[in-house]
């Protein structure tokens, strides 16, 4: 073999070498990538599974305060906006205007005297006597 055939063979054995190293190369990076694509699958669904508790955790939270909240309903909605009852004042220690007009009044309105007397707490006579000065 002379030289030039020694050259030649040497640069086809790198040739080959250097081949064969792409090819390695090119395997590494493969593996590589499928080992970082499972890791961030694995990530993404770990995102998933702990987005998904959270979410169930959330409704479950709502649907507590939900059941909480009084059952009747008003027309206007504030009771199921802010939940407080609607407070009954006790009123029957409120005086009661007689003015002997506003018993005419409502007297004209069919009010019998003996509903008048029973609200505004005087006998019926009076009530009477008011509705007679006419």
């Amino acid at each position: 073999m002379n030289d030039w055939e020694e050259r030649a063979a040497r640069r086809a054995e790198d040739r080959e070498r250097r081949a064969q190293e792409r090819v390695a190369s090119a395997l590494a990076r493969t593996e590589q990538r499928a080992v970082d694509r499972e890791a961030a699958s694995r990530l993404r669904e770990e995102a998933r599974t702990a987005r998904r508790t959270e979410e169930e955790q959330r409704r479950a939270t709502l649907v507590e305060e939900r059941e909480a909240r009084p059952r009747r309903r008003q027309s206007t909605g504030a009771l199921a906006r802010t939940g407080e009852q609607r407070v009954e004042r006790d009123t029957r220690h409120y005086a009661t205007d007689r003015d002997p007009e506003r018993i005419r009044t409502l007297a004209a309105r069919g009010a019998t005297p003996e509903a008048l007397a029973a609200v505004f707490g005087v006998p019926v006579a009076e009530i009477a006597a008011v509705l007679a000065e006419v």
